[in-house]
């Protein structure tokens, strides 16, 4: 369905009255999930994403799809067996987008094999039946077979593990594909700008769409703010004219990631170093094509909607890279700069800043309004945040109680079906397979056989305005295509091209200066322009 045909039938249920039994604000993992998650239990639906699907955090993970190995240190068996569940889940339902990736933590000093390996173990145990493999104590020279390019000074051994990886933005994308063939209206860049009230409850929202400027005022049984970090702006609106606005939720931590060749990384397994000299992980994971490397977790207190690097986090994961990788990059290697705020559940007031110990659990909240806000988690739990979430509803008397479990095996859009695993590992470089089921209906497309650049296609740039919802030349390389991430200064060649061809399937212009900008400040990232510092 075409974007104005999808407007047109938002218009008709504003003249109309309809009530649609859920609204959700916001379209990445949690909000996508939801809708799913209420779709399939055949509520009415209208998701409302007032920029892209996962334009914000969603398409800014480290690219893991995992139980929580952290957390079992912190001792959340609970997180982390739920982490394991939802784990084997999202890549059974989306194996072209999620799959399996092998582990190894190297070890510099003759206790820490046995000791990580111990720990892992453990992960195993809780893993049970949805384990993705056993975790094995290497020598170190089974440890520099797997790693090519591990630091060999001092190397005493090594642990492998398994655990998972994806593409972030597609499956974002494939929720949206698979909650509108359940029956939901979902709609990028369309903004819920305000709460309806009616007797001093929430009955609706007026939704703008940022194209036309056109406001529709929509009717809902339950309003849920699904916006990430930014989900304390909509809560403010929740209570009763004169009240003080509600205490903050979240407290953003910012995680940067560097994207380098993978001649720096070769091989399928990803490293994860548990504690770098100050306390924080280090991975370099193989993903695309290249290898991704981070990641930091610095507390901030401003949310931009394209967040950069502040001082001194290049450097960081540079200089720690540096101490694991015989041969490391430096800042001329970097491809590409990206930045993602997490949306962390905060701490009572008075307590201790730091990010790295704030809850990763989510939170969902029923204002005074009724108002459902969620916020927190991470995109491995997404599916059982959605159904939390519809547990709060029906609580609340917002909707009447339907049976649940009802996305746990659902495959998702483009899902070669039940136990089908995709040809093509998540670590080498983009094509066809990403598509799954649907690539054969890309090939289909006038330009099938013509390659722009890193598996983009022409075809796939037109499936994308038809099927995928892209808008802009930044739709179609940052988040359809990953280009943006992987290689910002290739993706700045391409988008001449790209908004040609985007031209000519939406007749609209594809901001195409507004990418060009944004791909110069994913470039290469100097200190110099990186402000302010990180905290101490």
């Amino acid at each position: 369905m075409q974007r104005n045909e999808l407007i047109a039938r938002l218009a008709r249920a504003a003249n109309d009255g309809e009530v649609f039994d859920l609204v959700v604000a916001g379209g990445g993992a949690t909000g996508l999930g939801v809708a799913l998650d209420a779709a399939a239990r055949g509520f009415s639906v209208l998701l409302l994403e007032s920029h892209d699907f996962a334009k914000g955090t969603s398409s800014r993970a480290t690219k893991l799809v995992h139980g929580g190995v952290r957390y079992l240190a912190q001792g959340n068996i609970g997180l982390v067996r739920e982490a394991l569940h939802e784990r084997s889940t999202l890549l059974r339902n989306a194996p072209h987008l999620a799959q399996p990736l092998p582990f190894v933590m190297p070890g510099y000093r003759m206790w820490e094999a046995p000791f990580y390996g111990a720990g892992l173990k453990a992960y195993d145990a809780l893993a049970g039946s949805a384990g993705l493999g056993s975790t094995q104590l290497l020598g170190a020279r089974q440890t520099r077979t797997l790693l090519p390019n591990v630091q060999p000074a001092g190397l005493c051994g090594g642990v492998k593990y398994w655990d998972g990886q994806f593409d972030d933005a597609r499956l974002a994308l494939a929720l949206a594909r698979t909650a509108a063939a359940r029956g939901a209206l979902v709609l990028n860049y369309c903004a819920v700008e305000q709460l309806c009230r009616e007797d001093g409850r929430v009955a609706g929202v007026v939704a703008c769409d940022r194209e036309t400027g056109q406001r529709y005022t929509v009717r809902a049984r339950c309003v849920v703010n699904a916006t990430g970090v930014w989900v304390d702006a909509l809560r403010g609106q929740d209570g009763a004219a004169g009240q003080p606005a509600p205490e903050p939720l979240v407290a953003p931590s910012q995680g940067v990631h560097l994207v380098v060749d993978r001649s720096f990384w070769p091989g399928g397994h990803a490293l994860l170093v548990p504690k770098t000299r100050d306390g924080r992980v280090l991975f370099a994971v193989p993903w695309l094509g290249k290898t991704v490397l981070g990641t930091t977790d610095t507390p901030r207190r401003d949310l931009a909607r394209e967040p950069r690097p502040l001082a001194g986090e290049v450097e960081f994961i540079l200089g720690e890279a540096a101490r694991y990788l015989a041969r490391a990059p430096r800042l001329a290697d970097v491809r590409s700069t990206w930045v993602g705020l997490r949306p962390l559940v905060k701490p009572p007031s008075g307590a201790d800043g730091s990010t790295r110990k704030i809850s990763r659990e989510h939170l969902v909240l029923v204002g005074p309004g009724g108002l459902v806000t969620v916020t927190g988690g991470k995109w491995t739990t997404y599916r059982a945040m959605a159904e939390d979430v519809l547990e709060h509803c029906f609580d609340a008397r917002l909707l009447p109680r339907r049976a649940g479990d009802v996305t746990t095996g659902l495959p998702l859009q483009g899902s070669p079906g039940q136990g089908g695993r995709a040809p093509v590992a998540l670590s080498d470089t983009p094509g066809r397979h990403l598509y799954g089921a649907d690539a054969a209906d890309v090939e289909a497309l006038p330009g099938a056989g013509r390659e722009l650049g890193w598996g983009l296609t022409e075809a796939m740039v037109r499936y994308a305005a038809r099927h995928e919802y892209a808008r802009t030349v930044e739709d179609v390389l940052a988040r359809r295509s990953r280009l943006l991430f992987l290689d910002a200064g290739l993706a700045a060649q391409l988008a001449p091209e790209v908004a040609r061809i985007l031209h000519e399937e939406l007749q609209r212009e594809p901001a195409l200066a507004e990418f060009q900008a944004l791909a110069a400040a994913y470039a290469v990232t100097t200190p110099e322009q990186t402000t302010p510092k990180i905290p101490e």
